[in-house]
């Protein structure tokens, strides 16, 4: 905190008034400080300060690109292995066992989509279903949040029979919009009418080259806090003060070094 000059309290000399005055209009003012987050895991940060009071207004700007980088929790999830069933009477949950990109969202239980925050969520998936046999099967595709199916959330996918020496095959993809809270998950269903049918991971093919193609591929992301959720996804705010201090909420830290500079008015 730089100190600038100020006057005894019962005021100085009019050349001393005069360059306080004068600085004051310069901007240099002894209401400013900075701070840092707090860090491992926390969620509200104290900055004490004296000239707080109950009713003073602080003004806070981020001064590291670490501070004003928004945060909105998301994930990327595939797998590469075969999906078969043994009952088409039976629901399945699509399972992934490789994590591309996650931030507060991770697969847990092998199917669980599950959110470290609360919030609305786009959840959106692409699976690669083939059918073995000479008729056309049937697919449904739906979604459950925490073990209960959600209602009107159903597709239906009919798939193309194999024909000479290829199966049939079909891409179902779909995205979802869900209310989460934190640590619930969200699960996505399949059944068919045939076991002929299933999620199938092809490999990389030649004449030309192309990549390997995955059973199912997911991803979901964070895109609406409000009228869904408590958390914070937004820059620190104030949240209590007092005389003395005020504390600063903000998103779970774990990152060292996001520093702000605020100044308080009143």
């Amino acid at each position: 905190m730089t100190q600038f000059r100020t006057l005894p309290p019962f005021g100085g000399d009019p050349r001393a008034v005069a360059e306080v005055v004068r600085g004051v209009m310069d901007g240099k003012t002894n209401n400013t400080g900075s701070f840092a987050l707090a860090t491992g895991g926390a969620s509200s940060t104290t900055v004490y300060d004296e000239r707080i009071g109950y009713d003073s207004v602080i003004l806070v700007i981020p001064t590291a690109i670490s501070s004003s980088t928004k945060y909105f929790p998301y994930g990327a999830f595939q797998d590469n292995s075969d999906q078969s069933i043994v009952s088409t009477t039976t629901a399945y949950a699509m399972t992934f066992a490789t994590t591309d990109y996650a931030e507060g969202v991770s697969i847990t239980s092998g199917s669980r989509l599950t959110v470290d925050y609360s919030g609305l969520y786009n959840l959106q998936f692409s699976s690669q279903f083939l059918n073995t046999d000479s008729q056309i099967h049937d697919i449904s595709v739906w979604f459950r949040k925490n073990g209960t199916d959600i209602a009107a959330s159903n597709s239906e996918f009919s798939i193309q029979n194999r024909h000479g020496s290829t199966d049939g095959g079909l891409i179902a993809a779909l995205n979802f919009f869900v209310p989460l809270q934190k640590n619930e998950y969200i699960e996505i269903m399949w059944r068919a009418s045939s076991t002929t049918v299933s999620m199938q991971a092809i490999p990389a093919q030649t004449s030309p080259t192309r990549p390997s193609t995955p059973s199912v591929i997911a991803t979901m992301q964070h895109v609406s806090s409000n009228g869904y959720t408590t958390d914070t996804f937004c820059d620190p705010y104030i949240s209590s003060q007092t005389r003395g201090s005020a504390v600063f909420s903000h998103p779970s830290n774990s990152i060292s070094g996001k520093t702000y500079d605020y100044i308080v008015v009143g």
